[in-house]
């Protein structure tokens, strides 16, 4: 067992690098193609990790949705779905939010120790609250997760752990979906903040691979784990 897991962060994006606009309306910018080849994805991991701002914004389930996928984890022994992780520093969460009231598999919520008593009066009925640190630590989750036997974690959003994992150099692999047009709205979310990334043009990610999915394009990049 390693000591962290692999670390897939997934996001789909405008040409101009925004996952939304600022309507009051989720901005699709994906299509059913790449829906499935997400599903795929997922029913491949271990864990899907959300930031608490994405809970509140969008009310994911973060499931497998294919059936016959819930069947095959199933078969092996594995819930139907991944296991969901979250990381919040207010522990403004909602327990009747789908993160928490979909799905038979674990619920992890991860926070600095310092309001680890908050988040568990809010939710500690419904998940697992872990205390890492002050402030929270990465590494201590991904950590924490390995010793749950999490070998595989999806990182599904929003900007802020988008920008949290790469900044700590612990992404192994980017799933970057590029829908076709731009936003161009200077106060919607982007795919990362401004930061310090390791992933720069001295220590260039990799391409492995470029598809074609409709009117979207997939490109997938790789980075060495030593980062």
């Amino acid at each position: 067992m390693s000591d962290r897991p692999h670390v897939l962060l997934s996001v789909a994006a405008s040409l101009d690098g925004y996952i939304d606009d600022i309507s009051d309306t989720r901005l699709l910018l994906s299509n059913d193609a790449d829906f499935d080849r997400v599903d795929e994805v997922r029913a491949g991991m271990d864990a899907i990790l959300v930031g608490a701002n994405t809970i509140r914004a969008d009310n994911p389930r973060l499931l497998v949705r294919s059936p016959e996928r819930q069947q095959r984890r199933v078969e092996d022994g594995l819930p139907a779905s991944p296991a969901k992780v979250t990381l919040t520093t207010t522990g403004e969460l909602d327990p009747e939010s789908r993160f928490f009231t979909t799905g038979e598999t674990d619920k992890l919520v991860y926070t600095p120790d310092s309001a680890v008593p908050a988040v568990e009066d809010r939710v500690g009925r419904v998940a697992t609250v872990c205390g890492m640190g002050e402030p929270l630590d990465v590494h201590a989750v991904l950590a924490d997760l390995a010793d749950r036997k999490i070998e595989r974690l999806m990182v599904e959003g929003g900007g802020t752990m988008h920008t949290l994992f790469l900044t700590a150099g612990v992404v192994d692999e980017l799933h970057l979906v590029l829908a076709p047009f731009f936003v161009g709205q200077a106060a919607a979310p982007r795919f990362v903040r401004p930061a310090v990334f390791p992933q720069n043009p001295h220590r260039p990610m990799t391409l492995a691979e470029t598809r074609q999915l409709g009117d979207v394009v997939l490109l997938r990049y790789l980075s060495s784990r030593d980062g």
